[in-house]
């Protein structure tokens, strides 16, 4: 019998009150899934998901009994989320699979646990404890594959990725987080086979996974094991043949920066440098608009590091500016955009106006070329700005002239 360290987690006194609630008057309740198998890990817990043989109508009752906040989440699959001390906890009635597409399920309520759990993905994800006791429930050999290092589909691979398609990248992120040595065989042939199928998925949830295995401590080895193995080829065909190398670059750019990963940095490296392919890619990944500009403008400006960094960060933005340096592999310009923000002209129209230049598009003028000389002086102050608008106006007088 194998059983659940001791964890903070399980202290917790808005979890203790939703658990006492769940398992009065012959209820159960147990961890699954990740809070398990991270726990067994070492590894923090952030979140604390729950399984039930209850209903959810009966989960929601008890729960509101004792106080505790119930949102329903996910109500037509059998999910509530419990905010009890500020924590949040979503808790599932056990279920089977009615029917399944690829994209979404039709599920029943059940009240066999195994049968819940052969319903999950991976075996290291089918892990069951009870909170109280941490007698850990493992029907389909998850705790050896958790000490093997082995990410591997409950049961026919297959038919676990005919339910979801989505587990074809699932399998990829998890096989990185967590696995060691060679893919499993069988799981890995599997998403290999099943890959044209990720057309059929929205492109959200692909975005979605694919930003969350870029933002790995270090994805450079199965992002090439995705690109070897045809996976890129269906979901982004603009892939850049020197991705490799780039990423390379990037990672160790990161770490002389100690600035933390980021995706959508990630994703540009990937890409080649061009703001259009940029934009079609973050377009078809249904990517928001923020997202959209930032990946563009990485694409657009990559050959721009012969700019100094603060020039073009208050062109394009700091947060652009960075990345277009870390991609590029020029990390020690970074460190010129520590503590620093974007300053602001310390002129306006009406300054000008005040030196005796008539309001129009004279004063726009030297506005703007007031600003530019400002800009290639890395962003004087006040008095420098001053001789800078006498200068700009004694040549406007003589060009007059």
């Amino acid at each position: 019998m194998t059983v659940l360290p001791a964890a903070e987690w399980r202290e917790r006194a808005g979890l203790c009150r939703i658990i006492a609630a769940l398992t009065a008057d012959g209820g159960a309740v147990k961890a699954v899934g990740g809070a398990v198998r991270d726990t067994l890990l070492g590894l923090p817990v952030a979140d604390i998901d729950l399984a039930t043989p209850l209903v959810p109508q009966e989960v929601t009752r008890r729960l509101e009994a004792v106080d505790v906040k119930v949102i329903p989440t996910g109500i037509a699959h059998g999910t509530v989320t419990a905010i009890a001390s500020g924590d949040h906890h979503e808790i599932t009635t056990l279920r089977r699979d009615v029917e399944t597409d690829g994209r979404r399920a039709t599920v029943a309520f059940a009240e066999d646990w195994r049968e819940d759990a052969a319903r999950r993905d991976f075996t290291i994800n089918a892990l069951y404890a009870d909170p109280g006791t941490g007698v850990i429930d493992d029907w389909f050999g998850g705790l050896a594959d958790l000490d093997a290092g082995r990410v591997a589909f409950i049961g026919d691979a297959a038919t676990r990725i005919a339910e979801d398609h989505l587990r074809i990248l699932r399998f990829y992120r998890f096989a990185a987080r967590f696995g060691r040595g060679e893919l499993d065989p069988v799981s890995h042939a599997a998403v290999v086979t099943a890959r044209q199928s990720l057309k059929s998925l929205s492109r959200e949830r692909i975005a979605d996974e694919l930003l969350k295995i870029l933002a790995l401590p270090d994805p450079r080895a199965i992002i090439g094991q995705m690109a070897a193995d045809g996976i890129f080829a269906v979901l982004l065909p603009e892939l850049d043949g020197t991705f490799a190398t780039t990423l390379d670059r990037l990672i160790a750019g990161e770490r002389a920066a100690a600035v933390a990963p980021a995706s959508l940095r990630r994703l540009a490296a990937l890409l080649p440098p061009d703001a259009a392919t940029a934009e079609q890619v973050a377009s078809r990944l249904r990517l928001s608009t923020r997202q959209r500009k930032h990946l563009a403008a990485l694409g657009r400006h990559r050959g721009d590091i012969a700019l100094p960094i603060r020039r073009l960060a208050y062109a394009i933005g700091i947060d652009a500016a960075r990345d277009v340096h870390l991609v590029a592999g020029d990390p020690a310009a970074v460190a010129l955009l520590s503590g620093w923000q974007l300053p602001e002209l310390p002129l306006r129209g009406g300054d000008i106006v005040a030196r005796g230049i008539a309001a129009g598009p004279e004063v726009a003028r030297i506005l703007k070329a007031v600003e530019a000389a400002w800009v290639a002086e890395d962003f004087p102050g006040a008095p420098r700005v001053a001789e800078l608008v006498d200068q700009k106006i004694g040549r406007a007088s003589d060009w007059r002239q």
